[in-house]
């Protein structure tokens, strides 16, 4: 996993709507890419919901918030739409992403083990670089969590 002053592990990919998005571009801005196992549960619901409800916030600051899973773009367009979702989803079928940022292993949950997401957010600076990593997100609060760090 990308340690804190360290350069973001550089990406390309899609968006729910298909469009490209490469993190180079978003050079010159704050950005918080936060990782999330899967579209339309209820943890994952929860921190994008915190996230849509921040959104405004986010926004006065100049932040820009990126949520990324393993989904399809067409799962991320049916998720964004219904809890109307004013932040960019990225699709990360391949899961090279999540595995470039060390946020893709082994997880336990109810007595049994399988690979997947861990729920984990990076804030990034205007200069590419790891201003800070959260792991073990508390969905509900992380939004204003995120909020407090960018304001240190």
């Amino acid at each position: 996993m990308p340690k804190e002053g360290t350069t973001a592990p550089a990406f390309k990919t899609t968006d729910a709507n298909g469009e490209p998005v490469n993190l180079k571009d978003l050079r010159g801005q704050k950005v918080v890419l936060y990782f999330y196992p899967k579209d339309d549960t209820p943890g994952c619901t929860k921190e994008a919901c915190s996230f849509r409800d921040a959104f405004s916030k986010f926004k006065k600051l100049g932040i820009v918030v990126l949520g990324i899973s393993p989904d399809s773009e067409a799962s991320h367009k049916k998720f964004a739409t219904k809890y109307k979702l004013p932040f960019t989803l990225l699709a990360d079928t391949d899961r090279a992403i999540s595995e470039a940022y060390g946020v893709y292993g082994e997880k336990k949950f109810m007595g049994r083990t399988y690979m997947g997401v861990r729920r984990t957010t990076f804030l990034i600076d205007e200069k590419g670089k790891i201003k800070k990593v959260f792991e073990k997100v508390k969905p509900e609060e992380h939004a204003s969590e995120v909020l407090e760090a960018f304001a240190e």
